[in-house]
């Protein structure tokens, strides 16, 4: 297929393009400024409302990963603005666009996350589950939003709701390590939150899943079939480096650290099931927490 990828220099998209290419297919880059020539990449301007429909004939599949880091920086009224902003305008854009084109693809997939479903303790969530409060539910319920004028054209739009994705270079794994290799390492507040994840290989299958799978459609949850609490993901990592983990970061030592993001990123308890990847038959590589770090650590 000749595949559309946004985001494709991040933490996700980095790894997900050779590994589409190796598959046989035809990956085309989303950028941002003056594309390259030879047709690997193409430009757009999301702020702006740039992107010229000529310059997607003849894609066949999207995969949308843009938007701002939410972890770059502490949380202001400004920085949450970028957050939202920077996914539901390139997401109104791209699929908009898409849905003008006298030939669409055939399939969008759009990155969301299990934000969606907000702090929820120990309830178990699925895909059908309602959305919570707060201001992560609400970017995530805007962000899927946007893609739907791709739905109704026609499109089948899959909405791949991610959880941590762990990977030693880059997101919540990479910046854990250093404290815990210098033994720092501790249960985050009361250490009972649970923690939804998913290692990078299983991300990057994911959505090649997604994309080849006819019957995925709408939010799709993209986790390991058994979330962990904190204390059980904190002991394991230690266990995985042969550090102890007796430092713990209260919860209120977290709020001063991060303010408004430690309650949403690192206190909350999102445990979420992967009820329509596991009914269609995806084959996990890392279901297992133990395995899957001892694998990225290797």
């Amino acid at each position: 297929m000749r595949i559309l990828v946004s985001g494709s220099h991040g933490l996700l998209g980095s790894a997900l393009v050779p590994a589409l290419a190796g598959k046989g297919h035809q990956v085309i880059r989303l950028v941002r400024g003056i594309s390259s020539a030879g047709g690997s990449e193409v430009s757009w301007d999301p702020e702006g409302g740039r992107l010229d429909p000529v310059s997607l004939s003849g894609v066949e599949a999207v995969v949308h990963l843009g938007g701002e880091n939410i972890a770059a920086r502490r949380w202001s009224d400004a920085q949450k603005a970028r957050i939202r902003e920077s996914r539901v305008k390139g997401t109104t854009l791209l699929a908009g666009t898409l849905a003008r084109l006298s030939q669409p693809p055939r399939v969008l997939l759009s990155a969301s996350a299990i934000g969606y479903y907000g702090d929820r303790g120990e309830e178990v969530l699925g895909e059908e589950s309602p959305s919570g409060k707060g201001y992560l539910p609400e970017v995530c319920r805007a962000w899927e939003e946007a893609a739907q004028p791709a739905a109704r054209q026609g499109i089948r739009v899959v909405l791949m709701r991610f959880g941590v994705i762990l990977s030693p270079t880059g997101g919540a794994l990479a910046k854990m390590l250093l404290p815990f290799q210098m033994g720092v390492g501790g249960i985050l507040g009361n250490g009972r939150q649970y923690m939804s994840w998913i290692s990078l290989d299983d991300a990057v299958g994911a959505v090649s899943h997604g994309l080849e799978i006819a019957a995925l459609r709408g939010p799709v949850n993209a986790v390991v079939p058994l979330a962990v609490t904190n204390a059980r993901f904190t002991k394991t990592l230690g266990r995985v480096l042969r550090r102890p983990t007796v430092v713990p970061l209260p919860a209120f030592a977290a709020r001063l650290a991060f303010g408004e993001m430690a309650n949403a990123l690192l206190l909350s308890s999102v445990r979420v099931e992967p009820r329509r990847l596991l009914a269609s038959g995806y084959p996990y590589r890392h279901a297992d927490l133990e395995g899957a770090l001892r694998h990225l650590l290797a």
